[in-house]
């Protein structure tokens, strides 16, 4: 765990409808949980759930909350399953690990040296900031205008997506769990 005051609660599992045959699991933080997180936004914490340690990012649920995507390798060593009722402790992290870069946009930072070089002097929050909104897209052509974008856009000097609602309370659809199967 960091070093930061854990928060401990307790949520109900939720496998998610789409994609069908998902190995992962979901919860949403109760309210009174995620308040007491630093920012409505992305927050990576380290935690437990039913005593399994993890680190994950918890996301903007939409609605002033978070939720968190929970790996199979994780609810499998808790010996948890949907539908359960688990105990969670989670931190904030001391220090915001580094966003995985997708393969896409990789590439179109090395072709682009103007843009590589800002995206080298921006913070790992900076980093996923760019990623989430050139991935939230929901078809592909979206995506890779965005990757253009972001790329004009880094290679002018600006720093930040501009006009990314990172609570996801503004731009309702972008951001949020997804639907629990029944």
């Amino acid at each position: 765990m960091s070093q930061a005051t854990p928060i401990r609660f307790t949520a109900t599992l939720r496998r998610p409808a789409e994609p069908k045959g998902a190995t992962w699991l979901f919860l949403v933080l109760p309210k009174t949980a995620s308040g007491k997180l630093p920012a409505r936004s992305m927050v990576t914490v380290d935690g437990t759930l039913a005593g399994q340690a993890f680190q994950a990012t918890l996301e903007p649920d939409g609605e002033g909350s978070h939720w968190l995507k929970v790996e199979k390798a994780v609810h499998q060593a808790a010996g948890v399953a949907a539908g359960d009722s688990v105990e969670l402790q989670v931190a904030p992290v001391a220090e915001e690990p580094e966003p995985s870069v997708p393969p896409d946009v990789r590439k179109a930072l090395a072709a682009r040296p103007d843009a590589k070089a800002v995206w080298a002097s921006l913070t790992p929050v900076a980093r996923r900031d760019w990623i989430h909104w050139i991935t939230s897209g929901k078809k592909a052509e979206t995506r890779v205008k965005r990757i253009d974008t972001a790329c004009d856009k880094l290679a002018s000097g600006q720093r930040r997506a501009c006009c990314f609602d990172r609570s996801g309370m503004y731009s309702k659809g972008n951001m949020g769990p997804p639907d629990a199967a029944e």
